[in-house]
């Protein structure tokens, strides 16, 4: 198949199809992923990353009022939770406070108290 070919198909198959509702099909679409990229954009904006919030320097016992986290999970821990040793090295993020932890998307673990 050429081109010119192709072209001729092309126009055809548009010729086929009335003007309003190719339009209309492009406007619908462009409404739809408009939509889309707003909504991801405003759910990144409303999650507020590990990095964004204040965190202490790792330590393995942390001192009193702290919690931490798994970059990997969902729920933060006292550091004296049986729950949070088993949580690896590499992946613990610690936060100064509870309400830090649930700026950053994290919401309290419910095996262990956190106050």
């Amino acid at each position: 198949m050429t081109i010119a070919e192709a072209r001729q198909k092309c126009k055809a198959l548009a010729a086929k199809i009335p003007r309003d509702a190719l339009l209309l099909s492009v406007f619908v679409l462009s409404c739809v992923l408009s939509f889309t990229l707003g909504y991801l954009a405003g759910n990144e904006a409303g999650k507020a990353s590990p990095s964004s919030v204040t965190v202490s320097p790792a330590s393995e016992n942390g001192a009193p009022g702290q919690v931490v986290a798994s970059k990997n999970g969902t729920k933060y821990y006292r550091p004296d939770c049986p729950s949070a040793a088993r949580l690896s090295v590499a992946s613990k993020i610690w936060f100064v406070s509870s309400a830090a932890a649930e700026a950053a998307g994290y919401s309290a673990a419910q095996n262990c108290s956190t106050q």
